[in-house]
């Protein structure tokens, strides 16, 4: 990637609905230039995707927690799967130290956090917990 590459990705960062075409007015490059380095970019498995960023307001609705699970590692897999399923989980993060991952929970209700985490302790191979809630965003990049 050079400083290009970088630039363009910067800029759909911010805003992934940006134009090719005010993307390349932006990048002083030609339309047709900034759509083939978009899609190399693809091509190359650099740009996977891309997302929805909720309103500050809709957000701040939402109750986010960060679970970290010990588990036995000869169900790491088996784990690994049955997490994957649980809608309330938005990420899950391998980790070193005492605990072994990090779930990240995005729930409607205390209610639902309640639920997922009793979920996470019926799963086999899930040893232990231990849940923070998200009181407040300082900041966010």
């Amino acid at each position: 990637m050079d400083a290009r590459d970088q630039q363009l990705i910067r800029l759909l960062s911010s805003n992934a609905r940006t134009s090719t075409t005010k993307l390349a007015r932006d990048m002083g490059l030609s339309r047709s230039t900034v759509q083939d380095r978009i899609s190399r970019l693809e091509r190359e498995g650099i740009i996977t995707g891309y997302t929805v960023r909720l309103s500050s307001e809709t957000a701040q609705r939402q109750i986010k927690a960060h679970v970290m699970i010990a588990i036995d590692p000869k169900y790491r897999s088996s784990v690994n799967t049955a997490l994957t399923k649980m809608d309330n989980i938005s990420a899950l993060y391998a980790i070193n130290g005492e605990f072994d991952l990090i779930a990240v929970l995005t729930c409607d209700s205390t209610e639902d956090v309640d639920e997922t985490l009793d979920q996470m302790g019926e799963t086999t191979g899930i040893t232990r917990t231990q849940s923070a809630i998200l009181l407040s965003t300082k900041f966010e990049r």
